[in-house]
């Protein structure tokens, strides 16, 4: 992505939809203009933000300028905003959640600040309903400094770490913590709560296995949903609270299951295949929805509630760049709707359906930075 060394994407997302999620080790020398395979095309208008063959996004503001952001989500008024930033250049060494008001147009800054500790690894952060209130996932109480990342030329493989460290915790909007949510051993990250203001769902090793759990918002009444070998993580709520939607990695031979057993041993996933699954909000009647290969992740509900939205590298073997694509509920009617040559996932839409949230890399002149933008959505 961008002369960006996917590394720094696994380490600023590293959970949730992975930043972690689904990228090579390879560098990206595209520059933000390759489409379709290998075709180049031309350059992402400037003004508009977006390119030619891109039809569902009107009115893009970009939100952040430097570093990395990503995991950009709505609060419940569809007016504010928490995400995670790394920007060694500010003196953020790795991922801590930041919360800020959207601007309406592109003449209103975009003002920010930091609702986290400041210390530790952070991430998948989401409003809680109050929109007072902050959840996150963070690593501090192991420690004040950034945990160690894994060193890819020891591992000969592409890998995300699954720090032992993270729990969930809720603050407030001045960076204090007031409630820790979870307290087992092991690995409990990447929380969203219900559009109904109710429930948790997240990821846990606490069985020795990454599966998705759900909780009331206070951290009590925990129940497992996923039982299936393998790293099942980013889930999201469908807008009525009914349905989850979410990334799994699925090892079926016995190979491929050692060897997801073995990294996971050593707090590491290789997230090289994923595909996206739906189920009823108890995780009952789990339905497989991609069958693309590769890594498709970071999936998220349309509107409606029929389509889903995902990220995914499928169309290229050399394993970027990601872009986004609908479809509908049933595995038909996939469309791509992103065309950056770099990187475009993390989508979410306002409550109201008629704004879109992304990170991408487009725009950013050849540099190593991912940020933010929000447009309007024209289905």
């Amino acid at each position: 992505m961008k002369k960006y060394s996917i590394i720094g994407m696994l380490l600023l997302a590293a959970a949730c939809g992975p930043a972690e999620e689904g990228h090579t080790e390879k560098e990206h020398e595209g520059h933000g203009h390759s489409h379709h395979g290998d075709t180049p095309v031309h350059e992402v208008d400037t003004n508009t933000l977006v390119y030619s063959d891109e039809k569902h996004f009107k009115n893009v503001i970009q939100l952040t300028t430097g570093g990395d952001n990503a995991e950009a989500y709505f609060g419940f008024d569809g007016k504010t905003v928490v995400f995670q930033r790394t920007n060694p250049a500010e003196g953020i060494e790795c991922d801590q959640i930041f919360y800020g008001v959207l601007p309406q147009t592109k003449e209103e800054k975009f003002e920010y600040k930091m609702v986290s500790t400041g210390t530790g690894r952070t991430t998948c952060s989401y409003m809680m309903p109050d929109g007072k209130h902050v959840m996150y996932s963070s690593t501090h109480l192991a420690g004040k400094e950034c945990p160690p990342v894994p060193d890819k030329e020891k591992m000969k493989k592409y890998v995300w770490p699954v720090y032992d460290s993270y729990d969930i915790f809720i603050g407030d909007l001045d960076g204090k913590v007031v409630k820790q949510l979870t307290n087992t051993p092991g690995y409990d990250a990447e929380p969203t709560i219900s559009p109904k203001g109710d429930k948790v769902v997240f990821t846990s090793t606490r069985n020795g296995d990454l599966d998705l759990y759900v909780m009331n918002l206070d951290g009590s009444n925990v129940k497992q949903i996923t039982k299936e070998l393998g790293y099942d993580g980013g889930a999201w709520f469908s807008p009525d609270g009914t349905k989850i939607v979410w990334r799994a990695s699925r090892p079926k031979t016995a190979e491929e299951q050692k060897e997801y057993k073995d990294l996971l041993a050593q707090g590491l996933v290789m997230p090289t295949n994923m595909e996206v699954f739906v189920a009823n909000a108890d995780g009952s009647n789990v339905k497989q929805i991609t069958n693309l290969g590769k890594a498709n992740w970071a999936p998220n509900w349309m509107p409606d509630g029929k389509r889903i939205i995902f990220a995914s590298n499928h169309e290229y073997e050399r394993g970027f760049p990601f872009n986004m694509y609908i479809i509908n509920e049933d595995g038909t009617g996939l469309e791509k709707i992103s065309h950056d040559g770099g990187f475009d996932a993390f989508p979410m839409f306002s409550p109201d359906g008629k704004r879109i949230l992304f990170s991408s890399n487009r725009n950013n002149k050849g540099t190593r930075e991912t940020n933010m933008f929000i447009a309007d959505w024209v289905d």
